[in-house]
This record gives C-alpha cells, structure tokens and sequence, in this order.
C-alpha cells in the first residue's frame, strides 16, 4: 500500500509540477501512516530562510491544515511540521502563525471519527500546545535557544564522526 501511495504521490508531483520544496512538503505532510522524518522536517527548516522556498512552504502547508475528513493525517501533520518550523526556521514562520492564529485555533475543536476511533485528538491536541506556545513570547524564544542549540551539536556529532573517517 505504502508504494503505491508513494508512486501515487510521485506521479502527482510530476503532473502538477511541483517544485522540490513543495516535494518536500507534500511529503513531510502526506497521509502515510507514520510521521515526517526530522531529517525532512530540518531540510524544510532551512529553506524557510529562502523568500521564494519560504512562500511555497506557508501556502502548501496552510492549504494542508484546512483538509479535513480522510485526510485528517494532512492536519495533522502539518501542525508536526509548523511546530518544527516555528522552532527551527525562520522567524517569519512565527511571525506568520501569530497573523493568522484563528486558523489553528480552530483546530482545537477538529473532529474525525475513523473505525471508531477520535483521530481528531492529536490534531486537538497539538493545535492547543502550539496556540499556547504562540501566545507565549518567552517560552516561544527559549524553545527556538533550545531548537537551535541541538541543531548544532548534532551537526558537530555528525561532523565529528564524518571526520573521523566512520560515515
């Protein structure tokens, strides 16, 4: 199932030309059952540093949080995705969160009902954590300290190990 909806959304990429960014994107919020890969997540981070990367990003991840239904993983993964970006990207990832918190403010109502089980939960619950933090300024800039903080050792980990000839 996983491949074909890999091929699937390969083949969308394709025909709806989608640029890399949006690629990356539309994979870090895809419905496949397991969540976006931290790997993504920081490659997407850093492009939100780049004006043009950082407008497709927003667009395609702000059209994702209004699915709803069957698609209830593309809310949801999206809120994953803007809580990583508000604290490893750009500060105007923030900055654009705080103008239009309505949007994920009505998340916390979200509802879906899959084999009989509230999907909607998680999609509820991260909105309202990411509401608070948000509307938090000091809690806001110390998660960014600390995003950024583990962000550079693991990139001096990985230096260090490449270095020492073991990658």
């Amino acid at each position: 199932m996983s491949s074909i909806s890999t091929l699937r959304r390969g083949m969308k990429n394709v025909a709806y030309n989608f640029t890399n960014t949006q690629v990356k994107v539309r994979e870090a919020t895809s419905n496949d059952p397991w969540g976006p890969s931290s790997s993504l997540m920081s490659e997407i981070a850093d492009l939100t540093h780049n004006p043009m990367a950082f407008t497709e990003i927003m667009s395609l991840v702000w059209k994702r949080m209004n699915d709803h239904g069957k698609n209830w993983r593309h809310v949801y993964k999206s809120l994953v995705l803007l809580d990583y970006l508000i604290k490893c990207g750009s500060e105007k990832v923030a900055q654009q969160c705080r103008e239009n918190i309505y949007s994920i403010e009505t998340l916390k109502d979200f509802q879906h009902i899959e084999e009989n089980k509230d999907q909607g939960l998680n999609v509820r619950e991260k909105a309202k954590q990411m509401v608070a933090l948000l509307y938090d300024e000091e809690r806001l800039k110390n998660e960014r300290t600390r995003a950024m903080m583990a962000r550079k050792r693991f990139a001096q980990n990985n230096q260090s190990i490449s270095s020492d000839g073991l990658v």
